[in-house]
């Protein structure tokens, strides 16, 4: 299993690759959620003059006629309306580019396992000149269509979430009885941040199922190549911005059929695959050494400053008096209508633990 420097090589293309990928979708998003907003904001512009003029009448809106105003301007139903097409929207958009990240995942993976064998086969070996891109297309389609209903399915949810948050804010802002001039575009700012906070939600989904997919695509590509493998390597990108999870993961080993990397919401982390021994598949050459880096010798060469960011004070502490192991600082966390997740163990928890171990 000779992880090589061009196997690490493949593994940065395969990053910029998705940067690129999900930088473009994340600018198609904004400026899908730009343009809904902008149709939508004369609505609401409307509903919040209703309110103010009833404050100009000397008294605060109830809250009935709030939902009143809201009503009679169409703004709840018209906002309600467009986050499910914006839904719809980007489902579609992002099922008409997954083939081709799929595809390139594919081969990416494919090149990636060619790496970590010999450069140089000998003839007649049954590996030679082997491109090791075996999986199904079929397999490739299914990780389309199950990752467009994902994002259509979760970003849905995202129009009743902003349209209560939009709500409440007009009920707040008329409660706090403000002078109408400066109420109107306080409300109205206030507003557009709240549906923008589905925008920020609708990006994390997109960009986290779109990782998802690629992870999906390679493991396919895995799992065709099983009888050359011995499973795969959770390889992060390390730094003082790794996550503790990231870096408590980092160089971990996983079976062939076990999914992921199963990485926090937008986690870069990646899988390498680990072949059997040059010689277990009959290659009589000494592989070399993996180039994959220690997580925790790269960690303790990093400056303090790096280490405080990546772990905070708190963690480091712990983590430096003893008090708690190195995989203490990954956790499983399972989110309902998502895949289970590894993420940083709560402070509390690790304080619990440190706690136990006196």
């Amino acid at each position: 299993m000779a992880v090589t420097h061009r196997t690490l090589a493949i593994l940065d293309a395969i990053r910029l690759d998705l940067d690129r990928r999900i930088s473009t979708e994340d600018r198609l998003i904004v400026e899908a959620w730009a343009r809904a907003w902008a149709e939508l904001r004369p609505a609401w512009s409307a509903a919040i003059d209703r309110l103010i003029l009833i404050q100009q009448q000397g008294r605060k809106p109830t809250r009935r006629e709030v939902s009143e105003a809201l009503r009679a301007t169409k703004a709840i139903v018209a906002t309600q309306d467009a986050i499910i097409a914006l839904a719809r929207e980007q489902g579609i958009r992002i099922s008409a580019t997954l083939p081709d990240l799929t595809k390139a995942a594919r081969r990416l993976e494919a090149e990636m396992l060619a790496s970590t064998l010999p450069p140089n086969i000998p003839p007649g070996h049954a590996l030679a000149g082997v491109t090791f891109d075996r999986v199904d297309p079929k397999a490739l389609d299914a990780i389309v269509r199950r990752t467009a209903r994902q994002v259509t399915a979760l970003t849905w949810p995202l129009s009743r979430e902003a349209t209560a948050a939009m709500k409440s804010i007009l009920i707040r802002g008329v409660a706090l009885g403000m002078h109408p001039n400066a109420a109107a575009a306080l409300m109205l700012d206030r507003v557009g941040l709240a549906f923008n906070g589905g925008l920020a939600r609708a990006v994390v989904i997109a960009r986290t199922e779109m990782l998802d997919a690629h992870r999906a695509a390679t493991a396919a590509q895995d799992k065709a190549n099983r009888d050359l493998l011995t499973g795969w390597q959770w390889v992060a990108s390390l730094g003082p911005r790794t996550c503790p999870s990231c870096w408590a993961m980092h160089g971990t080993e996983h079976d062939i059929d076990e999914p992921g990397p199963i990485d926090h919401q937008q986690g870069r982390c990646a899988r390498v695959p680990l072949t059997k021994s040059w010689r277990d598949l009959g290659i009589a050459i000494d592989e070399p050494a993996s180039v994959v880096p220690d997580a925790l010798t790269t960690f303790r060469a990093m400056p303090h400053a790096d280490q405080l960011a990546a772990l905070g004070a708190d963690r480091l502490a712990l983590l430096n008096g003893g008090r708690i192991g190195w995989s203490d600082l990954a956790a499983v966390r399972k989110t309902d209508g998502w895949r289970d997740s590894i993420v940083p163990t709560p402070l509390a928890d690790l304080r619990a633990l440190a706690a136990a171990r006196r």
